[in-house]
């Protein structure tokens, strides 16, 4: 009997199929791993996703993992999927550009706990993925890197910072993919790239380095994915000073249907209480997918915004201090270096004083207090992700505008703050057929009830649009 799996191209195949038909020897690493490059090559010159695409040497890892699996011993879950990791994520002797031209190109000499991981575990890496300028924008811009465009309308940004990350998943450069995510840069791209993503509980994937609300995550085409990704980054490392202790976390029991949803408490934030408007196309699609929760059996209740300007301006004026700090130290032909946009936005913090500089900082702590509180009804809340849809490539924010950069982050950076866990997944698309996100919070350290919630809805919304392919020739241009 033919295997279902068979019938489709290799480089369709989630990782969990993939490591079910490495166990039955079905196709091999180097088999996968070879059709995935193919289709990279028919995609990446309209996408402009990858840094550091070295097939060669994927092809190496691919082998190394057949042999493994031929004796029978791989090295853990996904030893033989091929993956991508976002180029902030430092894996030795290779460079880390941050998304700019500024910095010096120094070979980091470890790789860091996520990488690391997945060399434990013998994954494909097959290349790292693009970002913006400090992983500061919300979009594919930057200095460095070419433009990353997003797969479903290469008109349209990705979303970033994890730029190439998102954009790869939706393309099908693999199934697994790492981001990182400060204030939405896991969540936003998979919003405007119609594909999965977990911002974890803060420590739960350690990183290097460490910083207040940053954390890393899976980027994949399916919840059955990210769990499985899960099980080999969420381990604890030393380097990450906020890393959790090992929890014996059964990551890959999702299938508990859509009851799982009966009689949870889940709260609907339909304002974010500032930033942008939400567009009525995305706030119809969460409004739909808040009833579906209801009809599977979950209490769907209202929630009131909880989030203010005074936390957002907070937080912008910090970040920006912060910017402004480190640009300070460049040589001025580095520093002009530097995306525009980003210098502007840097430099508006040159005349702050240090009380504004305190009352900023004290936002964060602010933010974490508000939306503890406001969680604290219910089970899990969902929201849209981001205002608004995937906006044109070649802006570096929605609002174009270094003094108003961030008001498209009010629904996803409270959840950085207060550590919780916060997952984005497709609930709908536009008129003009751009990808529709809905984000999933849940309670701190509840990580793996997020990605049970988010399987059942996966489970509620049915069929998706296929994924987009590469253009024809004959249809090689941007709207």
């Amino acid at each position: 009997m033919t295997n279902p799996t068979t019938r489709r191209a290799l480089h369709e195949l989630d990782a969990t199929e993939l490591v079910a038909g490495y166990r039955r020897r079905d196709f091999s690493p180097v088999e996968v791993t070879r059709a995935v490059l193919g289709h990279v090559e028919r995609w990446e010159r309209h996408l402009q996703a990858l840094y550091l695409h070295r097939p060669d040497r994927a092809l190496e890892q691919a082998r190394a993992s057949e042999a493994r699996w031929l004796r029978g011993e791989p090295l853990g879950p996904i030893d033989g999927v091929p993956l991508t990791i976002k180029e902030n994520v430092a894996t030795q002797g290779d460079a880390t550009p941050l998304g700019t031209a500024a910095v010096d190109l120094v070979p980091a000499p470890a790789d860091a706990p996520p990488a690391a991981r997945v060399r434990e575990s013998g994954g494909v890496l097959l290349a790292k993925t693009t970002m913006p300028d400090y992983g500061m924008l919300s979009s594919g811009v930057s200095s460095f890197h070419p433009l990353t465009r997003n797969p479903w309308n290469l008109a349209r940004t990705p979303g970033g910072s994890s730029s190439g990350a998102a954009a790869a998943a939706a393309a099908g450069y693999g199934p697994l993919h790492i981001g990182t995510d400060i204030g939405g840069s896991l969540r936003l791209p998979a919003h405007w790239c119609g594909v999965f993503t977990l911002k974890p509980s803060l420590g739960r994937i350690p990183i290097d380095p460490p910083y207040t609300g940053r954390a890393a995550g899976p980027i994949t085409r399916t919840v059955a994915d990210a769990a499985l990704f899960m099980q080999v980054l969420a381990r604890p490392d030393p380097r990450d000073s906020m890393s959790l202790p090992a929890h014996d976390i059964a990551w890959t029991e999702l299938e508990r249907g859509t009851d799982r949803l009966r009689g949870l408490r889940v709260g609907l934030l339909l304002d974010a209480g500032c930033g942008l408007p939400v567009d009525p196309q995305i706030r119809a699609a969460v409004e739909a997918a808040a009833r579906l929760f209801e009809q599977a059996g979950a209490i769907v209740q209202p929630m009131q915004p909880f989030f203010t300007r005074e936390m957002l301006d907070g937080m912008d004026r910090f970040w920006r201090m912060r910017s402004y700090t480190d640009l300070c130290t460049l040589p001025p032909e580095r520093r002009e270096a530097v995306l525009p946009f980003i210098r502007s936005w840097a430099d508006s913090a040159a005349g702050l004083s240090g009380d504004a500089v305190f009352r900023a900082a004290s936002q964060f702590h602010a933010t974490r207090l508000a939306t503890v509180a406001a969680c604290r009804a219910f089970d899990y809340v969902l929201s849209p992700t981001s205002p608004v849809p995937a906006f044109a490539a070649e802006l570096p924010s929605p609002t174009n505008d270094p003094l108003r950069p961030l008001e498209h982050i009010a629904f996803t950076v409270p959840f950085n703050m207060s550590e919780q866990p916060a997952a984005t997944i497709r609930c709908g698309t536009t008129s003009d057929g751009l990808p529709i996100g809905l984000q999933i919070a849940g309670q701190r350290f509840d990580d793996l009830g997020v990605l049970q919630v988010a399987r059942a809805f996966e489970l509620l919304r049915g069929p998706q649009p296929a994924w987009p392919q590469p253009p024809s020739e004959a249809l090689d241009h941007v709207d």
